[in-house]
């Protein structure tokens, strides 16, 4: 792979710090700002009150690259991952995408109906660990196929997966094909940091005095969602600590599903698949924090600088926490 070729750099900017190390390296080896932007899937969408996602997270990342001066881009599934959750007998929603000439959307009108009411399931396959690959993957996918400044172009995405994080993750391939290459246009995957550990990570975080997700400096060692399906109890219980309201929401449906699919002769659904998740928050021990760092990490607005001084910059607890559970 020549480095230097392409004619676009996509980074999946999740706002967690293996993403952010892909763009910050893209940036190390000189790759020109001007080519280069960051995509952010809003897994809860704009039209409902977050339910999956931490509040910070959209802002975070927008004012990481306004700070870096590279452009940011959000896409998602309307309705988030909580619509998608609750269809019955109805299509998947449209995907709507920012791009450089505005607000595009597409789909959402299949004759296609079918019927969820479930949540996504603890698997690799994202058959049924649905929550990646509707409103993440396909997602980007839509949003490259749908614009035509990608035809006759190189475009080069990058993902900041790591084979340390799981066993499935440790035989992806560093670089390969993207899903989106075709005739008309040439896109490349490329996985940066497949082979660094989260030490490493870290590292290239202090080297730019980066300040890092603020789920870090609560004592998460990942920054996937906040309500994520391999969340840990004591994970849960911290959520339930700070944001009970969406707990509740969960162990809300949970029982919805439970009933629907009882009705159906079939046994209910867990965000766990059989654990109540009041039952986990109850046995997990919510993560020592401040005050200071909670209110950042539960508001819509970033309002802490990104960058710091150098002298000033801090390990976040999240780095020596040995609860890294999270995505497989």
């Amino acid at each position: 792979m020549k480095l230097n070729s392409y004619d676009h750099y996509i980074v999946a900017l999740s706002g967690g710090k293996d993403s952010v190390a892909c763009l910050l390296y893209l940036l190390e080896q000189g790759i020109p700002k001007s080519k280069i932007e960051g995509w952010h899937h809003l897994v809860d969408g704009r039209e409902n009150p977050l339910l999956f996602d931490w509040e910070c997270t959209e802002d975070y990342v927008r004012t990481l690259c306004n700070t870096l001066n590279v452009p940011i881009y959000y896409s998602w599934r309307s309705g988030g991952l909580e619509q998608e959750m609750l269809r019955h007998n109805t299509p998947t929603a449209a995907t709507l995408f920012e791009t450089q000439e505005g607000l595009q959307i597409t789909g959402g009108k299949s004759n296609s109906l079918g019927t969820r009411l479930k949540f996504p399931q603890l698997a690799a396959s994202m058959n049924v660990r649905w929550c990646s690959s509707y409103g993440k993957i396909a997602i980007a996918d839509a949003a490259i196929n749908n614009q035509s400044r990608f035809k006759g172009k190189r475009t080069l995405v990058l993902t900041g997966e790591r084979r340390e994080e799981s066993n499935s993750r440790a035989k992806y391939l560093e670089f390969e094909p993207h899903r989106t290459h075709c005739k008309s246009r040439h896109v490349d995957h490329w996985r940066p940091v497949i082979d660094w550990s989260a030490q490493d990570v870290f590292a290239i975080a202090q080297r730019w005095s980066l300040r890092c997700h603020p789920c870090y400096y609560l004592g998460f060692g990942r920054a996937s969602c906040q309500m994520c399906i391999f969340a840990s109890d004591d994970q849960l219980a911290t959520v339930y600590k700070i944001a009970p309201h969406k707990v509740e929401r969960i162990a809300e449906y949970e029982r919805q599903f439970s009933e629907y699919w009882k009705q159906q002769g079939k046994a209910g659904y867990t965000i766990h698949r059989s654990i109540p998740v009041m039952e986990r928050v109850a046995k997990g021990k919510p993560f020592q924090m401040t005050q200071k760092d909670i209110d950042l990490a539960l508001s819509p607005v970033y309002y802490e600088s990104v960058f710091v001084d150098s002298e000033k910059w801090e390990m976040p607890s999240g780095a020596f926490s040995s609860d890294k559970a999270g995505p497989s």
